[in-house]
């Protein structure tokens, strides 16, 4: 009987165990605690820094939910693309879980990653060349950088979120809607091609010409086959200036009936819309919609507002800078900063309603909804065309029409039994949903098996399962989805 162990063998036992103390940036190894003074696992050489230290994990173990922690050995910020060749390569010989993580925006563990590497994107942040159809960008750089870079030169991408400090990766890697979609389908769908790592550690070029499977694998695949690191993304003209019509409902049939009209006739280049609490109780309804011009041509109020059926007298217009009206949440999020409110729980739920079903669905909701049940957050519905969206792995309604239903729940801090019944209220509101023929928008908190993740790919689960098998067949990208925790490796 050998009593010698193999490098390979001494280095699993070392990185899969606790004894890991820090990383040694000048010898270019993993310090343990056996000894310590003498004992060191090489690893490749890398343009950034891989951090071990309590803080930097404790900060990769959390997201923007604050609900569910999982800490990894290790948070790589990379200094080149190749630095996450290199870490994703290691990690495969050695069996650990792997993790993008851009700002850290998703609820529930989506990009963290227990005993494995959390590679921190937001170190790649260049933005490499802009011209009149496009621009190429890293993976790491904020969608509010990105529009700030393209806007002296009168461009934008045609899709934003509602919140610009998202990166491009992240949204990337699950959709990214905003008001504009109901034009532009949604962010990944205004993509023409990616640079991507993947489970094997391989830096691929793709688009919907090349490589098309892992295109379509990488968009909206949530971090299955591939880490994206760089992206060229479309862009169009820029106006200077939006103007924005907010428009008060009582009755919720005529407000998504108007939502409906609006974006059927497209005369809003941006449309979306709230269920607002009434001061005496119950709920309204709020549609907010912009038309972005350039002066000194400006928008016909009247034909914008034709044949709505909104409360007269009750509308509110206002005219900003295009900037300004995209980065409009940023004094919301700056005052919830402020008052130590943006740090709280977040069980947020993202569902797509399908349109025939949306008016009973809703009423059925908000019959029962509370403040207490939102945590005084907004409660967003608007309407979005299905045949906008091109890439499979985007699941929404098999309907001309889907309706994006969202409760962005704030829970007080350490307070267990509301983040519980929140969470269970989610799943409750979820299978509500899909048993409408609705689906999920995965960004949110709600507790998903694989059964529930196959159901939700529908008929694109095994195109899912193959591009696992062939970009990731040692299962080591995202685990913190629960995607394939029950399939058998390839």
């Amino acid at each position: 009987m050998k009593n010698s162990l193999s490098r390979r063998d001494i280095l699993q036992g070392l990185i899969t165990s606790t004894v890991v103390i820090g990383f040694d940036t000048v010898c270019r190894s993993w310090v343990t605690h056996a000894n310590a003074a003498e004992l060191f696992v090489n690893l490749p050489d890398l343009d950034g820094v891989l951090y071990t230290d309590d803080a930097t994990r404790e900060k990769a173990a959390d997201d923007f939910g604050h609900l569910v922690r999982h800490y990894p050995k290790a948070v790589l910020k990379p200094g080149s693309i190749n630095d996450i060749v290199k870490i994703i390569r290691f990690a495969r010989n050695y069996n650990l879980k792997v993790a993008a993580r851009g700002q850290g925006h998703t609820c529930y563990g989506q990009a963290q990653v227990e005993n494995g590497v959390v590679i921190d994107t937001s170190t790649l942040n260049k933005i490499h060349n802009i011209n009149t159809l496009q621009v190429v960008v890293d993976a790491g750089v904020r969608w509010s950088e990105l529009l700030q870079a393209t806007l002296p030169q009168q461009l934008t991408p045609p899709v934003l979120t509602d919140y610009l400090e998202l990166s491009i990766g992240g949204t990337l890697s699950n959709g990214g809607i905003g008001g504009a979609a109901h034009r532009y389908g949604v962010q990944v769908d205004n993509v023409l091609e990616l640079q991507v790592v993947t489970g094997e550690g391989e830096l691929l070029t793709c688009s919907f010409y090349k490589n098309r499977d892992l295109f379509e694998a990488v968009l909206a695949g949530l971090g299955q086959c591939a880490i994206i690191v760089r992206a060229t993304v479309r862009l169009i003209k820029a106006f200077a200036n939006a103007r924005v019509f907010l428009l008060d409902y009582d009755d919720l049939a005529t407000f998504t009936r108007d939502q409906r009209l609006l974006i059927d006739s497209e005369r809003f280049n941006y449309v979306e819309g709230q269920i607002v609490s009434k001061q005496d109780g119950g709920w309204r309804y709020l549609l907010e919609a912009a038309s972005f011009y350039t002066p000194p041509l400006e928008p016909d109020n009247t034909r914008l507002l034709a044949s709505l059926s909104y409360t007269k007298g009750s509308e509110k217009i206002e005219d900003k800078s295009y900037f300004d009206f995209l980065n409009r949440l940023a004094p919301t999020v700056a005052f919830l900063k402020s008052i130590d409110v943006w740090s709280n729980p977040h069980p947020w739920i993202n569902l797509f309603v399908p349109a025939t079903a949306v008016d009973q669905y809703i009423s059925e909701v908000v019959s029962t909804l509370t403040l207490a049940d939102t945590g005084n957050s907004p409660v967003l519905l608007y309407p979005v065309k299905t045949n906008r969206f091109t890439l499979p792995l985007f699941r929404v309604p098999n309907e001309q029409i889907a309706f994006l239903f969202t409760i962005l729940r704030t829970a007080p801090p350490n307070d267990d039994t509301t983040k519980v019944r929140m969470l269970n209220d989610n799943r409750k509101l979820f299978e509500r949903n899909r048993d409408l023929n609705g689906t999920r928008y995965p960004v949110d908190a709600i507790a998903f098996s694989q059964e529930d993740w196959q159901q939700h790919f529908g008929r694109t689960w095994s195109k899912l399962v193959n591009a696992k098998r062939r970009y990731d067949p040692a299962r080591i990208l995202t685990p913190g989805q629960s995607i394939f925790s029950l399939l058998k490796k390839s």
